[in-house]
């Protein structure tokens, strides 16, 4: 089911690319939506919050395991992009076994330094002790998360979005399940609510590696290709270590910004956490289709058609438009309807709903200049440059950063609701700017197709 995304129409092969990246990432979203509706529901609001506390905290610490998964599949869709068998094995044996390191180190410096970044971030007394267990069980299981996502990007280099929405899909479903039996049935209260994230996550990660020896081949290392190449680790690592900290640092902008809305109790945080969870689903379009770019970019990039990456650009780039325009619409208008899902009847739903709608009213209006960080940083990524996306999440992190301390000082939540608009607009400005300045070095250097050489980072 690999997709070869250097012939055809560009524009059916990215939507057909997408689609299922989409519904995936919907999915991706319901394993912590249902964790916090099964916690807000059955367990109560103070869970809730305590849970949505952490999101930020979960958001440093899988999109950093993320992105560290993720640059080490873009040497792979570029040696599938040349038609480089050996060298695509090769790949995806070294990513493997760098990835065991990233988790060692993951896991034990984020269990090491929990408990202070939760005091550091104001997290309101009364749910700190259930943030803190829920936030440690997940790393703890960070193994899983970590492979699933490395499993899943190798399908995707090779052009197959399907499968690992199919197991996606199948684990959400028991991630449900273990929910209500450890939440419920067990009354785990949110510990329960982990274990079930973790034990759903590591049934992906064994459902996609089963499939690659069975049904993808080129994926599918041989003894041979089991060590680590020099080549192969210094390429991997110069694309994983700088998306990595991309995800490091949007997220530490993002910390501070949940730091400010801490300052308000914990129903504006239990408030912030369910809008933040509709928002989230509405953004897995615009995180689709820069995930489709990057595959899209990656195989034409080791092609050498540096035409069609543009072609390609300029269409997601009006999809996303139109996406983005929509979005804003439904979120804006479904938020009174759905907000009442992440609690139980006894909770005044009233007194969540001016803190939910200043934050979703203000970010809906900026949707636009959020899709198109997206294309330019993916697209970037798959051409192999990784320092101009980075250093487009430092600037998210300072446009949060002096957004979130004037709110701090002020004791503002309008303020404190803006961090994510401000961070977005300065990101899409300087994302911008770099597509253009890489694209153009890109056109004045193409190199030949790629088999285990790279291009020179700027």
């Amino acid at each position: 089911m690999e997709t070869d995304m250097t012939k055809g129409s560009p524009l059916p092969l990215i939507l057909k690319f997408t689609l299922p990246l989409f519904l995936g990432n919907i999915f991706q979203q319901l394993y912590n939506m249902v964790d916090t509706i099964v916690v807000g529901r059955f367990v109560g609001p103070g869970a809730l919050a305590a849970v949505g506390s952490t999101g930020t905290i979960m958001f440093l610490v899988i999109g950093f395991s993320q992105g560290m998964s993720t640059g080490f599949t873009v040497l792979t869709s570029q040696r599938f992009g040349a038609g480089d068998e050996d060298g695509t094995r090769r790949s995806v044996a070294n990513g493997t076994i760098l990835s065991f390191f990233v988790i060692a180190f993951i896991t034990i410096t984020s269990l090491a330094f929990m408990k202070p970044i939760l005091r550091l971030m104001n997290t309101p007394e009364d749910i700190f002790q259930d943030a803190l267990t829920y936030i440690s069980i997940i790393c703890v299981g960070i193994a899983a998360n970590v492979f699933y996502n490395l499993f899943s990007a190798f399908l995707r280099a090779v052009g197959n979005s399907r499968v690992p929405l199919l197991f996606l899909a199948f684990s959400s479903l028991l991630n449900l399940a273990l929910n209500l039996l450890f939440v419920i049935a067990f009354q785990w209260g949110v510990s329960g609510s982990a274990w079930a994230t973790n034990v759903s996550q590591g049934i992906s990660a064994v459902l996609c590696l089963f499939y690659i020896y069975r049904k993808v081949p080129v994926l599918a290392p041989e003894k041979g290709h089991w060590k680590l190449g020099r080549s192969e680790t210094r390429h991997q690592l110069s694309m994983g270590i700088p998306m990595a900290l991309q995800f490091a640092i949007t997220a530490s902008g993002a910390m501070i910004m949940q730091s400010a809305i801490n300052l308000f109790g914990s129903t504006a945080v239990a408030a912030f956490t369910a809008a933040s969870k509709i928002q989230n689903i509405a953004m897995q379009g615009m995180m689709a289709m820069g995930q489709t770019m990057a595959t899209y970019t990656g195989q034409n990039y080791g092609k050498g058609d540096i035409k069609r990456i543009h072609k390609g650009v300029r269409l997601a780039i009006g999809t996303e438009f139109v996406y983005a325009i929509l979005c804003s619409l439904i979120v804006t208008l479904a938020l009174p309807h759905v907000l009442g899902i992440f609690f139980s009847k006894g909770v005044d739903i009233t007194a969540m709903l001016p803190w939910a709608k200043t934050y979703i009213y203000l970010c809906a209006a900026f949707y636009i200049p959020l899709s198109t960080i997206f294309i330019f940083r993916n697209t970037m990524q798959g051409c192999g440059y990784g320092l101009l996306p980075m250093l487009g999440g430092v600037v998210e992190l300072f446009a949060r950063f002096s957004m979130a301390a004037l709110a701090i000082r002020l004791v503002s939540y309008p303020l404190a609701s803006a961090c994510d608009p401000a961070a977005w607009t300065c990101a899409a400005i300087f994302t911008g700017v770099s597509y253009m300045i890489v694209m153009k070095k890109v056109k004045n250097k193409m190199p030949v197709p790629l088999r285990g050489e790279t291009q020179r980072e700027i």
